[in-house]
């Protein structure tokens, strides 16, 4: 997954701290307009943040960057980690839009939200049951 944002230093900033307890990091990149976190295994998730457009973007196409708000969700090992992203999350600037907790319904998980510099709504969450 991959969105361009505002200002990729303060979305950097929050990314790294916030994902650290995920242990996901910035493992690619130029660190100044452009990086992707995650474990940095081939077959594992990625997010691709930037403050510029990516090469494979097209104008022409009718490609555009979407506007916030989003969603993105990561699974997390455990319950503390939950905890720990939700903290660091906040720790770098994050907002809270929803603490952890088990969260009902269709599915049973444990989740925590938080708000990134961007607007966009970012959720950490394990599944507790089924």
């Amino acid at each position: 997954m991959g969105f361009t944002v505002e200002d990729f230093a303060r979305s950097r900033a929050f990314y790294e701290r916030a994902l650290a307890p995920l242990g996901m990091t910035m493992f690619k990149g130029d660190g100044v307009s452009w990086g992707v976190f995650g474990t940095g295994a081939a077959d594992a998730f990625f997010l691709w943040l930037g403050s510029i457009h990516p090469s494979y973007w097209s104008e022409a196409k009718g490609h555009r960057p979407g506007g916030a708000p989003m969603h993105v969700s990561f699974r997390a090992p455990s319950r503390e980690a939950v905890d720990a992203f939700h903290a660091a999350a906040l720790a770098a600037g994050g907002k809270d839009n929803g603490a952890p907790g088990p969260r009902g319904g269709l599915y049973q998980y444990y989740a925590a939200f938080v708000i990134d510099p961007d607007g966009n709504n970012v959720e950490a969450a394990v599944r507790t049951s089924g």
